[in-house]
C-alpha cells in the first residue's frame, strides 16, 4: 500500500518494494525501522568492518528475527552460571567442552547427585532442565563456530549435535532460524569455507 502510494506521488522514481534498504548513488532508503536498524548496520559494515557490524548489532540487542518470543542474538543462550559450587563446576566443564558426549545421568554421576536432585538443582539455579540447558550451550559454541566460518558439518560435530539436521532443529527451535541463514546474517565467509545447504 505504502510502496503504491509512494510510487504514485512520485512518479520519476522507481519504487523496490521488496527490499529491506537500497542504495541509489548517494541516497540510502529503508522500508521502516527495524530496517533502518539493518541499513545501519550495513554502513557500520560497510565503513568499520563485518566484526564492527555484529559487535554493534550484539549492544543493540538485534534479534534473529523480527516476530517476538525468539531468543536473542546478542545473549549467550545458556545464561549465567549456578551459584552452587558443585553446580558451577558442572556447568563450566560442560561449556569448556561442548561436544563431549553429555548425558544427563553422566553430569548427575560427575557432580556427585542423582538426576532427581541435579533436575531440581538447574530449575532452580536456571529456570530449565539440564537437557535444555545443554542444548542451550551447544548453540552457543555453533554460533561461534558459524561465525568463525566452519561448514554446518563441522559446526554441528564440534558444538556435540553430531548431525547436520540435530543442529538446524535446535536452531529452529531456539532461534527460529536455519544455520545457513544465521551465517549470511552475521558472519563474514572466511577465506576457502564452504557451506552445506538447509
Amino acid at each position: 500500500m505504502a510502496c503504491q502510494t509512494l510510487a504514485r506521488r512520485y512518479p520519476r522514481i522507481s519504487v523496490e518494494p521488496d527490499v529491506i534498504h537500497i542504495r541509489d548513488g548517494r541516497f540510502l532508503t529503508s522500508a521502516g525501522i527495524s530496517a533502518g536498524i539493518d541499513l545501519a548496520l550495513a554502513l557500520v559494515e560497510e565503513d568499520a568492518g563485518a566484526e564492527a557490524a555484529r559487535s554493534v548489532a550484539q549492544e543493540l540487542v538485534v534479534f534473529m528475527q523480527r516476530p517476538g518470543g525468539q531468543s536473542q542474538f546478542s545473549a549467550a543462550l545458556s545464561g549465567p552460571l549456578a551459584q552452587d559450587s558443585v553446580l558451577r563446576e558442572l556447568m563450566e566443564s560442560v561449556q569448556a567442552y561442548p561436544a563431549a558426549q553429555h548425558t544427563v545421568s553422566g553430569m548427575a554421576d560427575r557432580a556427585g547427585v542423582s538426576v532427581r536432585h541435579l533436575n531440581r538443582l538447574f530449575r532452580a539455579e536456571t529456570g530449565t532442565t539440564p537437557s535444555q540447558w545443554l542444548e542451550r550451550v551447544r548453540l552457543d559454541a555453533a554460533r561461534a563456530l558459524i561465525l568463525e566460518g566452519h561448514t554446518v558439518t563441522r559446526v554441528a560435530q564440534r558444538s556435540g549435535f553430531g548431525s547436520d539436521e540435530t543442529l538446524r532443529r535446535a536452531f529452529a527451535r531456539q532461534l527460529g532460524t536455519t544455520p545457513t541463514a544465521f551465517r549470511e546474517r552475521f558472519a563474514t565467509m572466511a577465506p576457502g569455507a564452504r557451506w552445506t545447504l538447509d
